[in-house]
């Protein structure tokens, strides 16, 4: 017996715990789905709005004073800024929910988009290594070094803040994506910040400063692209936190009547958290002790998993735990050869 239980079911019901307050979980017009998605555009747009800012003051001094590792800086915060119209869009499809063709709804276009975001960085890893490159074989002056000095405390600032912003939505919402943006957008803060000391190096009277510090904010930036892609990639495979898996067994298990918790799956669809499970109950149950059962089961995981989404409870009778249990044997009928099922 399976019980499917998602979270834009019904209305919103209240209840308490012991000596808790009466408290609910909304579902329908409350859809915390919804919510998170509009919160994580309302951080995307002005998130964009900052580094845009940053970029555009941090170009202005790059066409006056020539410096390639401030270049190299401002072509990565641009970038930045341009990752988060995939991730936007993505977010908006999310918000067409369910339908006959997609049945899980478009969860996965968030992923989609961290691979476009993960190959807009690593594009401007390419463009910045090969400008400074360029630079230290054919070098030239750097001039306005106050000016550039400024546009690196700028940078920092702006990066920083956007990344303080991005992480805690991301953390509110339940966004990998977001979260990881908020960390590329810190490391690209402390890039900024390497754009100082090269300028530092070239006013000391080491001109080479300069294009060796965007050759080392190249490397950053491929190490982000590969984290990020570590990350990304981790969760287009179903990929999910142990502690997950660990967090949903318990509280199930913590159910009266649960005498076992068997076959736990999560995954991520985007920002919203998917799972699987066995629950052995008495054998002598009804179905409607069994349903009841399943639906405290997921009462539970909403309490432990704030993200959770969609849950699919199986109840099984006790001795008959876990998907060993219903494997169809070698059979025949209706004229058929003798087959099973169990590939």
């Amino acid at each position: 017996m399976s019980d499917r239980h998602h979270d834009d079911e019904r209305a919103p019901h209240g209840h308490a715990h012991g000596d808790e307050r009466v408290h609910a979980h909304a579902h329908g017009v409350g859809d915390p789905s919804i919510t998170s998605t509009a919160r994580g555009l309302w951080t995307l747009k002005w998130s964009f709005v900052g580094l845009f800012a940053t970029a555009l003051l941090q170009a202005g001094v790059v066409a006056l004073s020539g410096s390639v590792a401030l270049l190299a800086d401002t072509i990565h915060n641009f970038a930045d800024a341009a990752t988060a119209i995939p991730l936007g869009v993505a977010f908006l499809l999310v918000r067409r929910g369910v339908t006959k063709r997609f049945t899980y709804g478009l969860g996965r276009v968030e992923d989609l988009a961290g691979l476009m975001i993960v190959a807009t960085i690593a594009a401007s890893a390419l463009v910045a290594s090969y400008e400074a490159i360029q630079r230290l074989l054919h070098p030239q002056g750097l001039e306005y070094l106050g000016a550039v000095m400024v546009a690196a405390v700028i940078g920092f600032l702006g990066n920083e803040a956007v990344a303080v912003f991005r992480i805690r939505v991301g953390r509110q919402i339940g966004s990998a994506a977001l979260i990881a943006d908020g960390y590329h957008a810190r490391v690209d803060g402390w890039t900024s910040l390497a754009v100082l000391v090269g300028a530092i190096g070239v006013w000391a009277g080491y001109p080479l400063a300069d294009p060796v510090v965007g050759l080392v904010i190249s490397v950053a930036i491929f190490a982000i692209v590969w984290q990020s892609a570590r990350l990304v990639l981790a969760r287009a495979l179903d990929a999910v936190e142990p502690e997950v898996v660990d967090t949903i067994s318990h509280a199930a298990g913590r159910v009266p009547n649960v005498e076992e918790v068997s076959e736990v799956k999560a995954r991520w669809v985007g920002h919203r958290l998917h799972a699987e499970l066995h629950v052995t109950v008495p054998g002598g149950f009804s179905v409607t002790a069994g349903h009841a059962i399943a639906k405290e089961v997921r009462h539970q995981l909403l309490h432990q998993l704030p993200h959770l989404g969609t849950v699919m409870v199986h109840v099984d009778p006790q001795g008959e735990g876990g998907e060993r249990h219903h494997r169809i044997g070698a059979h025949a009928h209706d004229g058929l050869p003798v087959h099973s099922h169990n590939e």
